[in-house]
């Protein structure tokens, strides 16, 4: 019964520091040290008077030698369960068979699995069970568990990369009265006190350029994010994004930024820059190929394409490659979905692909030197995007119009289309420097480092459809 479970337990070492600590017993050898552990049965055996035990916890697996002459109550261990939490007390030996254990003198339950954990050897197989009780799956298939240990070890890194670095990091709402910072249909919820709609944040950037008005001249925010859209291999509902923003700062320099980060990180989990990812080798090093995303539809297709091309001719070219377009789409959306459609899915990389339409990036800065366009790049790595940088607009002019523009959009239809947010655009009248921003999604970073394929393998709890009764 519950009651009779300890409230507490204290091991004295995990199952991989005794390992280590323990590596040079020979076999036969006993170490003449008492430790005590505690974990999960994840396999055990009878062989008589012995049973041999696994005691799995989060950092690997140590053996449970028990015998019916020294271990306090040994009929009562035989009768456990596989996924039982035990804690059990002994001298940490190595068998005969060179199995490292800890030879049982005591042993507690602590807990009591009342459910199979599926087959021992195969883990559970079924996709939907995976994701939907991951408690589960964690255990019966213990990468899992591997890859959300990854994922925390980036967000590690990720941070102390950039404070060493000079950025603070910052907290932003979550409840927005304004959507905005991204292109993308936001979550609507409503506060009843104030008897008002707010939308659930779809990108940490305006406030945090905000900060930058402030006076904050290096920032960032690791954050969960929200988009109302489908669900895909790519994409959940929400995600996690690192936002920074440097003042006198540039693209050109958040490319820096983007492959040192990346580069580093991946260095500092997996040991190495030089990944396989979905069987093909993928190397972060530093330096990135930079290239434009005009260069590289004409590079992926043989077909170029421009702003400086009549509209008409555009919807030749997408018809030509194939590219469904909608009526109302002018120059710039009409080049983007090209690149999307025809180019993107192609570029291992990791490559950035700069220099974006205006017409589709309205919180970037014009280009210096490319009429209708903007200093924009996405870093493009294993075929996806993994993240969007600008020099961001400072003009809050040019601001007012640009939001302007997606209002209009936004009245005929476009439920992605940003709305004017009057806020930003009076901080932007107090003056915002020169200034570089960066997202990256999290969640892909995770996906590249750990090999996963689908978006649902590096979160612990991603959106599911309901559950069948």
């Amino acid at each position: 019964m519950a009651e009779d479970f300890p409230y507490r337990f204290e091991p004295t070492a995990a199952a991989a520091e005794l390992q280590e600590r323990f590596a040079g017993l020979v076999p036969g050898e006993a170490s003449g040290q008492v430790q005590t552990v505690a974990g999960r049965v994840t396999l055990r055996r009878e062989m008589g008077k012995l049973t041999f035990a696994t005691l799995s916890d989060w950092t690997g697996n140590v053996q449970l030698f028990a015998g019916a002459e020294w271990t306090s109550r040994f009929a009562q261990l035989n009768k456990l369960s596989l996924g039982d939490w035990v804690g059990a007390s002994g001298e940490v030996v190595r068998t005969r068979t060179g199995e490292l254990s800890v030879r049982v003198a005591d042993w507690a339950l602590l807990a009591e699995a009342r459910r199979s954990f599926g087959d021992k050897w195969r883990g559970i197989t079924d996709v939907e069970t995976r994701y939907r009780q991951r408690y589960a799956d964690m255990w019966a298939n213990p990468g899992s568990r591997q890859v959300l240990l990854l994922r925390s070890r980036t967000v590690s890194s990720m941070r102390r990369f950039l404070e060493a670095r000079g950025f603070v990091e910052v907290e932003t709402p979550v409840f927005h009265p304004v959507p905005g910072g991204a292109t993308a249909k936001p979550f609507v919820t409503h506060h009843n006190a104030l008897d008002m709609d707010l939308y659930l944040r779809i990108a940490l950037e305006l406030h945090l350029k905000r900060l930058v008005v402030g006076g904050m001249e290096r920032v960032f925010e690791i954050g969960r994010v929200f988009r109302n859209e489908g669900l895909s291999p790519r994409h959940n509902p929400e995600f996690t994004m690192l936002e920074l923003y440097q003042a006198y700062a540039d693209y050109n320099d958040m490319m820096d930024l983007t492959e040192a980060l990346v580069a580093h990180v991946a260095e500092e989990v997996t040991g190495t820059t030089e990944l396989t990812y979905a069987g093909r080798a993928l190397d972060l090093s530093p330096p990135w190929r930079r290239e434009t995303m005009l260069a590289l539809v004409a590079e992926q297709t043989g077909v170029e394409v421009g702003l400086e091309m009549p509209v008409t001719e555009l919807r030749a070219r997408a018809a030509e490659l194939g590219v469904p377009v909608e009526a109302d789409w002018g120059k710039g959306k009409l080049v983007l979905e090209i690149y999307e459609k025809t180019t993107e899915p192609n570029l291992w990389g990791p490559v950035f692909v700069m220099d974006y339409p205006k017409e589709v990036s309205p919180l970037a800065r014009d280009h210096r030197r490319t009429p209708g366009m903007v200093e924009r790049f996405e870093p493009v790595v294993a075929g996806r995007e993994l993240g969007n940088a600008f020099s961001e607009l400072t003009d809050p002019e040019e601001q007012r119009r640009n939001f302007a523009a997606q209002a209009s959009a936004r009245a005929a239809g476009d439920d992605e289309a940003m709305p004017v947010d009057a806020d930003y655009i009076r901080a932007l009248e107090y003056g915002l420097p020169p200034t570089g921003g960066l997202g990256i999604g999290v969640d892909r970073l995770v996906m590249l480092l750990s090999g996963a394929e689908a978006i649902r393998d590096v979160i612990a709890f991603p959106t599911l459809r309901p559950e069948a009764d």
